[in-house]
């Protein structure tokens, strides 16, 4: 850890209340860089100057930083928390969670014409009364749409009354999409309560909208004027069948944002799907730069921070989230809103799109499949990583017998394979067949590359952030044992089969952790498991079969082991020596025209 106050950091802490209280990380100018909160202040303090903790890049580039900090001491957590939340929005400080959209707004348009258009919009002007703002400009269009088809207004660029009855009717009039307003028969009076009707359902949605309409078929009916009840009628028939295309049920009760947060290697995604009167509103998606998946609570410091700086009318009733945070109760009073936690019933179904939602944003932005960005972070959260394991390396040992001892390392970053990445182990020192001294020598030559500047290879210079290695308890506590020789601090876990040699869980020093087959973590364990195994017995069996071969090469007068191997490393298989001629044999081998000769009998005699 590069910081040059670190003792005096290190004393001034040892010094610190236990209380709750609000830290400020101070640079050396004396810029506030860091605004944190803690139940205990010794104890969360002194565990950024700890090297035993594990501290994301992030993180550890913050404490590079520290030349001192102040500290605040409050009574109770919920003070804590306010406290914080203040003291974050009045300095902004570098380096707490900053929420980053880089998008635009969009806006839903009623025109000010005598016979008013309603369109989606991306910038505001002066001809026209506007609904929003959207962050989402597809759901933008999309509300668009499904209003104009639903009361049948028209999408036309005509103006009227200038252009009525100037030209035939469109398609949308004769496939019942258009009421027909270019044919002059619907009165503005009429017209104008329809878009006011319309309006009434963008901002209330379906279910009040259906309330009020009932209550004019009804009226309607009894006044004798069923032309227009059955106009109404039809028109809550739309209004129905359009929400359960839509798949919008009410079981979402009042006004309730669900938020799905997915974590990547650099940064995480944080997907806000905003529910209004029982139906999709309004989404938004948000990125949070160098958040781990431990330590601080990501979902904590972004609902005080996003809702706090909301205007009343932006605010849903109810937040809905899928993973617990401490003291739930303190954030819904500082935000004034109900902070639920849900993992199973309807609101959850709700919770898992928002999720897919933030996983897909995520994909995109880091160049990963969804299913990539999720399988990784379920396995590094079950693993209980401070971060996203972006590189992982897998070590096998594969034998034949005592002759052939050999290692593999697989990489994968990113939750993918990375091939050029690979390498391969010969054992040479180790004479009896011995996996745990196999390893041990694979794990040490690999870990000197990186405590070891005179070395150098592209693959070994990496350092990992997860180790799995092929067996259970007692091959972990081997690599363990390595990694803490070199003072390393990388997870290691090892991977376990079954009595069918299929993959079975996960092994650590403390026992096993299992994962459902079907989940995605789970799939990505089998897949490194699969690989480093293939790589290794590939290894394995093309060295034994070049072994075998270059003993059967010595056999024959005048090619010692240097000849047959380079033998060996031009014509690569058995065929391909049998298919030389004795020049070629004569040349490549570099030997006298007899021992060719002989060499020729000699392979077209076995083989």
């Amino acid at each position: 850890m590069l910081n040059k106050n670190i003792e005096y950091l290190k004393d001034k802490t040892s010094k610190l209340t236990t209380s709750s209280g609000v830290y400020l990380m101070k640079d050396i100018h004396g810029d506030i860089i860091y605004i944190g909160k803690a139940k205990n202040l010794k104890n969360r303090v002194f565990s950024y100057f700890r090297e035993s903790v594990y501290h994301n890049e992030k993180t550890l580039k913050m404490i590079s930083k520290i030349a001192d900090y102040d500290f605040i001491v409050t009574d109770t957590e919920y003070e804590c928390l306010l406290l914080e939340c203040s003291l974050i929005k009045q300095h902004r400080p570098k380096y707490n969670i900053l929420l980053k959209d880089g998008k635009g707004y969009s806006y839903i348009k009623v025109s000010n014409e005598e016979y008013p258009h309603i369109t989606a919009e991306y910038q505001k002007d002066d001809t026209g009364t506007y609904i929003g703002v959207y962050t989402s400009s597809a759901i933008a269009r999309h509300t668009v749409d499904e209003v104009n088809s639903v009361f049948k207004l028209p999408t036309c660029k005509k103006v009227f009354p200038r252009d009525f009855k100037k030209q035939r009717p469109c398609l949308n009039y004769h496939i019942d999409k258009c009421m027909g307003l270019c044919q002059g028969n619907v009165s503005k009076d009429d017209y104008n309560a329809t878009v006011l009707e319309a309006i009434e359902y963008i901002k209330n949605g379906s279910e009040k909208s259906i309330e009020k309409l009932t209550q004019q078929m009804l009226s309607a009916s009894q006044s004798l004027d069923f032309e227009k009840a059955i106009l109404l009628r039809n028109r809550i028939d739309y209004i129905k069948k359009s929400a359960q295309s839509q798949k919008i049920k009410d079981v979402i009760s009042g006004n309730a944002d669900f938020i799905g947060k997915v974590v990547g290697t650099d940064c995480t995604s944080i997907s806000i799907l905003k529910y209004r009167a029982g139906r999709l509103f309004d989404k938004e998606n948000l990125f949070i730069d160098g958040v781990s998946i431990t330590g601080e609570n990501v979902l904590e410091s972004f609902i005080t921070q996003y809702y706090t700086n909301k205007h009343t009318s932006e605010l849903p009733e109810t937040i809905f989230i899928d993973e617990p945070i401490d003291g739930i109760e303190n954030i819904s009073k500082l935000v004034g809103l109900k902070v639920l936690y849900r993992q199973r019933g309807e609101n959850a179904k709700f919770l898992a799109m928002a999720k897919n939602n933030a996983s897909e944003y995520l994909s995109i932005k880091e160049n990963r499949t969804s299913k990539e960005v999720k399988s990784l972070e379920k396995l590094s959260k079950v693993l209980g990583l401070g971060s996203i394991a972006n590189r992982i390396e897998a070590y096998d040992i594969s034998n034949i017998g005592s002759q052939v001892m050999v290692g593999s390392m697989v990489v994968f970053d990113n939750g993918r394979p990375n091939k050029k990445m690979y390498r391969k182990f010969s054992i040479e020192d180790i004479s009896i067949q011995n996996d745990y001294a196999c390893m041990e020598d694979i794990l040490t030559r690999r870990l000197s590359y990186l405590v070891d500047t005179s070395k150098h290879d592209d693959s070994f210079s990496q350092t990992p952030n997860l180790i799995f290695v092929d067996g259970g308890t007692a091959h972990v506590d081997v690599v363990k044992r390595v990694v803490s020789k070199f003072g390393l601090n990388i997870a290691v876990f090892g991977i376990v089969k079954d009595d069918k040699h299929n993959t079975r869980a996960i092994s650590s020093s403390g026992g096993e952790v299992s994962l459902p087959k079907y989940d995605d973590a789970f799939k990505l364990l089998v897949s490194i498991q699969d690989e480093m195994h293939r790589f290794a017995i590939t290894y394995a069996r093309n060295k034994h079969i070049k072994k075998s071969l270059k003993s059967n090469l010595t056999e024959v007068k005048g090619i010692g082991d240097k000849k047959a191997i380079k033998l060996m490393v031009h014509f690569k298989t058995n065929q391909g020596l049998k298919s030389a001629s004795v020049q070629d044999l004569k040349s490549v081998a570099g030997i006298t025209q007899e021992v060719a000769e002989n060499l020729y009998k000699f392979l077209h005699q076995d083989f």
